[in-house]
């Protein structure tokens, strides 16, 4: 996008269609079936997800941010109920993640070899910690880069004791069972965005997962729907 459509997209999105003074260039309106109401309310998964494994495409309806600053402006003074229908919409959405999700680890299950119960909670616990240790590392690297230097060094001394827990749990869980059965990789699905985690992701694979765009665009959809419920 050039500088000069960079500005014209600003501008739409600060005062509207009628920023020139001539709404009549504006065929459509913000109420207009055709008008993604989730995309008014700022929570399309299209927008959210865009660039990412999970790139939906452009939405079948109409994103324009002259029309979500219309949108805005006509409902300080009157309630069009238009998160009921982004709520719908994000209802479906995720419903249907959900699905692929419970098929995935269906299929999962299905393909690796059986442990016993006793190693799989062990597995368990090294995927939480490998989770923890992801989040966090994430959160540091974004701290440093914001100049938080002291508030992300103690968040890495959080994930160095982590990553001493793993390793720990990766030892009594490699202990637990026979050689041939370690040597297969134990993974998870992740429950928020379905991606595939291994057991044995080292810490610069988990905070890639768990800092990156896509898992990051899962929690914001789902937490919106949360908050429009």
């Amino acid at each position: 996008m050039s500088a000069q459509e960079q500005m014209r997209a600003m501008l739409d999105e600060l005062m509207g269609t009628a920023r020139d003074g001539d709404r009549s260039r504006y065929k459509v309106k913000f109420d207009d079936p055709r008008v993604c109401k989730s995309f008014l309310l700022s929570c399309c998964p299209h927008d959210i997800l865009s660039s990412t494994r999970m790139d939906l495409g452009e939405c079948p309806k109409i994103h324009d941010l002259a029309l979500r600053a219309d949108y805005d402006q006509a409902s300080r003074g009157k309630d069009y109920y238009y998160d009921i229908d982004a709520m719908e919409h994000l209802q479906s959405f995720i419903a249907d993640c959900d699905r692929k999700t419970e098929l995935a680890k269906r299929r999962l299950k299905e393909t690796q070899e059986e442990l016993s119960e006793e190693a799989n909670t062990k597995a368990e616990i090294i995927h939480q910690l490998g989770e923890s240790m992801g989040t966090l590392l994430a959160k540091a690297e974004g701290l440093g880069q914001d100049g938080e230097v002291e508030e992300s060094m103690n968040y890495m001394d959080q994930v160095e004791d982590l990553k001493r827990k793993k390793a720990l749990a990766e030892t009594e869980f490699r202990n637990s069972m026979p050689a041939s059965s370690y040597q297969q990789q134990k993974l998870r699905v992740c429950e928020v965005c379905s991606a595939y985690l291994g057991i044995h992701d080292n810490d610069r694979r988990l905070a890639d997962h768990f800092g990156g765009k896509l898992h990051l665009g899962f929690i914001t959809i789902r937490d919106k729907l949360e908050d429009l419920k």
